[in-house]
């Protein structure tokens, strides 16, 4: 039996598990964001909770870096776990083996396993949520680069700032990483709110944009023309050097089916691999897709 743990910022969900989508759910506790005694404590709880017999592994999904080669994790958010080696601190206070990896990796290990991924050898998952993200499975198996950064196609400079859809440009805006122009500014859903304003003046949320776009407004569609042509580009240069059977898109974007299809035509049409299915697709878990992937870093790393 394994327990599996989903850690953001607010709360720590918890499940057990006896495969990579057989999950009980065990509930939720407030995140202790600043001490790490009561961190150990909730975690504790939650395994005793479950019933998980003493020195049991333990896999958790978490809201940060995990650097492969140090085991150290870059958590903003929770600082008493920032810059520990987590998987090491808390196997030392539990007595068990302990395994971690960030969400977006969590999210593309439960899409290969449960999800839009299972039955594909290499599957690249995409967040487009408030920004933009990824992570990839190749073989049953985590890739994990150096830094633990594999994935993150949201931070290199967009490939693009000029489309043709209309005569417009757009500016290299500065990202939260420090530098400038990353996809991560304008693929997600604040970038489609950036992209709605640069080009008419208008601030209104992504969701309001797209829901107008299927409905044909004239404004929200050029916004929605602009942001498809400016995100296909670097996400076909993923799939170029990545080479994935599938993508799965996770995140609040994901849950536009209809633009997820349209930015799967773009895509299909400027990489070099032909195919006639989508290979950009909407995620199939939107619930709990960290304890699933926290799951199936577990067993596909031979914990269970």
């Amino acid at each position: 039996m394994i327990t599996c743990f989903d850690i953001g910022g607010t709360t720590i969900k918890a499940a057990t598990a006896i495969g990579p989508d057989a999950l009980v759910a065990l509930g939720r506790v407030p995140t202790p964001r600043d001490d790490f005694d009561a961190f150990v404590a909730a975690i504790t709880g939650l395994i005793e909770l479950g019933g998980a017999p003493d020195g049991s592994a333990i896999a958790i999904s978490v809201t940060g870096v995990v650097d492969p080669e140090t085991g150290v994790t870059t958590v903003a958010n929770i600082p008493c776990i920032d810059g520990r080696n987590l998987a090491g601190d808390l196997g030392a206070r539990l007595g068990c083996k302990v395994l971690v990896a960030n969400d977006a990796d969590c999210f593309a290990l439960a899409e290969a396993f449960a999800g839009a991924g299972r039955g594909h050898r290499v599957v690249f998952g995409a967040i487009l949520g408030t920004g933009v993200g990824g992570g990839i499975v190749a073989d049953g198996r985590l890739f994990r680069g150096g830094g633990g950064l594999s994935g993150e196609w949201g931070h290199g400079t967009a490939v693009a700032t000029r489309v043709s859809v209309a005569p417009f440009d757009m500016p290299h805006l500065p990202c939260g990483c420090g530098l400038q122009g990353c996809v991560d500014t304008i693929g997600g859903a604040r970038g489609i709110e950036k992209l709605h304003k640069h080009l008419h003046g208008v601030e209104s949320p992504s969701t309001d944009i797209v829901a107008r776009w299927e409905g044909g407004d004239p404004q929200a569609t050029q916004t929605l023309d602009f942001y498809v042509e400016l995100v296909s580009l670097p996400l076909a240069l993923t799939v170029n050097i990545v080479g994935p059977d599938i993508i799965p898109v996770g995140g609040g974007l994901g849950n536009a089916h209809a633009l997820v299809a349209r930015l799967d035509g773009a895509v299909r049409e400027r990489i070099l691999r032909k195919i006639d299915r989508p290979l950009v697709v909407p995620a199939q878990l939107t619930v709990d897709a960290g304890l699933i992937g926290a799951a199936s870093l577990a067993f596909s790393e031979g914990m269970a």
